[in-house]
């Protein structure tokens, strides 16, 4: 029979703390237990394993939290499984969706999934390529988000779009992005700013945030080596790599995103020269040393 456990001082004080903490109800949930670095959440956009997800979405779903990440952000390649489907992959997993990506085709359409899985944000990543080199290419896409977001309002949810680099592009003594801010209805419209694209466009992110303060909800995280030219194509060469191992000032940048009161932000490294778990694993341990 093994000898009880005999309490030492360090350790009561310890148990009392634990005990006071659950009554207060204050004790973190596993799936929370490494989340709010620097008042935001952090989470992976499914994208970035979206090989993987064709085949183990579950699978992928353990690798995304066994990095560290309490959030994934959905992507399409994840809806040939149904809403209970997903969702109850993830609980198994442990981790949650907050927001999930949707193609732009159709998207009035897909609102009910949106709000089957229980997310808050509904993002369209992209505007088809034929409507990119045109004003009136961004003024259809603007009249589709504007009843999107109304949609998603009903439904209580938020619609956002999400930026690339092509929106930037001069057209007529201005851009598609401007274009786009000036057409749609900042109560119904909001954005999810990938901190990459807008520098790979061009932009600086710091100015964007907070000239669209009252829009951002959240942000996309990927860092972009040294050298790289801006461009308003996405042909290749393209220049991610992990945070920290780029020229982006992160912790400027997730300072100004939190004042605005953005809560969410995710790791989308398109591709990684590293096997991802390993990619994944040198984000996380960059953003859980910020100190912020």
């Amino acid at each position: 029979m093994k000898t009880p456990l005999i309490p030492t001082p360090s350790r009561r004080n310890f148990m009392k703390a634990s005990l006071a903490a659950a009554a207060a109800g204050c004790l973190l949930r596993p799936a929370r237990a490494f989340a709010d670095v620097a008042g935001i959440t952090f989470g992976v956009q499914l994208f970035m394993l979206r090989r993987q997800a064709q085949t183990d979405l579950a699978g992928v779903f353990r690798t995304i939290h066994d990095a560290g990440f309490p959030q994934v952000e959905l992507y399409p390649i994840a809806y040939s499984h149904s809403a209970a489907e997903i969702r109850r992959m993830m609980q198994d997993a442990g981790i949650e969706a907050v927001a999930g990506h949707f193609d732009y085709a159709g998207l009035e359409d897909k609102l009910e999934f949106a709000h089957q899985l229980g997310l808050t944000y509904v993002v369209c990543p992209m505007i088809p390529k034929d409507q990119w080199t045109s004003l009136e290419g961004f003024s259809k896409a603007a009249d589709l988000f504007n009843r999107a977001g109304r949609q998603a309002q009903s439904q209580g949810m938020e619609f956002v779009f999400h930026n690339h680099c092509y929106e930037f592009r001069p057209i007529d003594g201005t851009t598609g992005f401007a274009h786009l801010m000036q057409h749609t209805d900042p109560a119904l419209v909001k954005l999810e700013f990938d901190i990459y694209w807008l520098t790979q466009g061009g932009q600086d992110p710091m100015a964007m945030l907070k000239k669209y303060a009252g829009r951002v909800r959240l942000i996309h995280l990927k860092d972009r080596l040294a050298g790289a030219k801006t461009g308003y194509t996405m042909d290749p060469p393209q220049y991610f790599t992990e945070l920290g191992k780029g020229t982006i000032d992160w912790p400027s940048i997730l300072v100004q995103a939190r004042a605005e009161g953005v809560k969410y932000a995710f790791v989308d490294q398109d591709e990684t020269s590293l096997p991802i778990p390993q990619s994944l694993a040198v984000n996380r341990a960059y953003l859980r040393k910020l100190n912020l």
